[in-house]
């Protein structure tokens, strides 16, 4: 009678054992033939801060960016881009990036009218597509010109000019651009949509800037400014002293290195203290320590005194709302 007291108990236990076992802690059942092992997978595994994987691997299902959401079978949500940027890039000039400073490419394959993607399955995986959600335009870009195209996969993408916008998994860091010129099809988006580096960087050029239209920014993209206190002739230089500290003489130009602006127009001053300060029609020029990237203006009309130059070397008067 014990004996098979025992035995009975011992099955049972055999029994709980066994369901416990065939079960994950979530409470549900493993198929026949698996282990919890193939049911659960490291957090945050394939994926990163932008919701792709760390390596060029597979292309998920159904061709969706960055592979898929183990738990629902869909594409992980990347991270918005944000309020957009501009830096500007000593090779290719300036380009458009994300808040978080990592550039943003367009694809040859690629229409922006109508605007339609064709990078999908790993494709999208090496160049996660940008979502359109909450993303907002800078100074520099002319807001009109951001849109989105629904992607085959039904995520709205962030469109610039009408191209669609990509980020590259082999970027790891503000302001990088490996993949320009990649497979001679991928390019850093230049601000109006178009691909950055069409042209040489230049000591003097020329920026579209959507409030202003064309104005002249220096190699590094900066906005050029001239004062209502200087004078072209005869010279004579009202930005002195406290002045300095908040508005920079622009370096001299090599006038073989010019886009946009006739050389003519284009000419060197010494200062007082005998630094040499860029002219633009014999005015001395200026960049503003208050601009923080490519595109901004927030010298313009400062104090009334403090204007954005033409490509014609004339100060630009209008004074954008905000």
């Amino acid at each position: 009678m014990i004996n098979r007291r025992r035995a009975a108990l011992a099955a049972a236990a055999v029994a709980t054992l066994a369901l416990t076992t065939a079960c994950g802690s979530s409470g549900t059942q493993s198929a026949p033939g698996t282990t919890s092992a193939d049911n659960v997978q490291p957090a945050g595994q394939g994926t990163s801060d932008y919701g792709y994987g760390s390596s060029g691997g597979g292309s998920g299902s159904g061709g969706q960016a960055g592979g898929t959401d183990t738990a629902a079978g869909k594409a992980p949500k990347a991270a918005s881009a944000g309020k957009l940027a501009l830096h500007q890039d000593a090779k290719i000039g300036t380009v458009v990036a994300d808040s978080k400073g990592m550039t943003l490419y367009r694809f040859d394959k690629d229409t922006p009218d109508p605007a339609k993607s064709n990078c999908n399955g790993s494709c999208a995986t090496t160049w996660p597509p940008v979502p359109a959600d909450g993303a907002t335009a800078p100074s520099g870009i002319d807001k009109s010109k951001l849109g989105s195209v629904t992607r085959a996969d039904g995520v709205k993408q962030l469109t610039i000019a009408g191209w669609p916008a990509y980020r590259y998994i082999k970027d790891t860091q503000a302001g990088d651009t490996k993949g320009q010129g990649v497979g001679g099809t991928w390019n850093a988006l230049a601000p109006d949509g178009k691909k950055a580096g069409a042209q040489e960087p230049s000591d003097v050029s020329v920026f579209n800037h959507p409030d202003l239209g064309g104005i002249l920014v220096d190699g590094k993209g900066r906005t050029l400014y001239r004062f209502n206190k200087d004078s072209a002739w005869p010279m004579k230089f009202g930005c002195n002293d406290a002045c300095l500290e908040t508005w920079k003489p622009a370096k001299p130009a090599d006038r073989s290195k010019l886009n946009g602006i006739a050389p003519k127009l284009i000419s060197t001053v010494t200062r007082p203290d005998g630094t040499r300060q860029l002219a633009v029609d014999c005015w001395p020029v200026y960049w503003f320590t208050g601009d923080e990237q490519p595109g901004d203006i927030n010298g313009q009309g400062k104090m009334g005194l403090w204007f954005a130059v033409s490509k014609e070397g004339k100060k630009i008067t209008t004074t954008p709302e905000g």
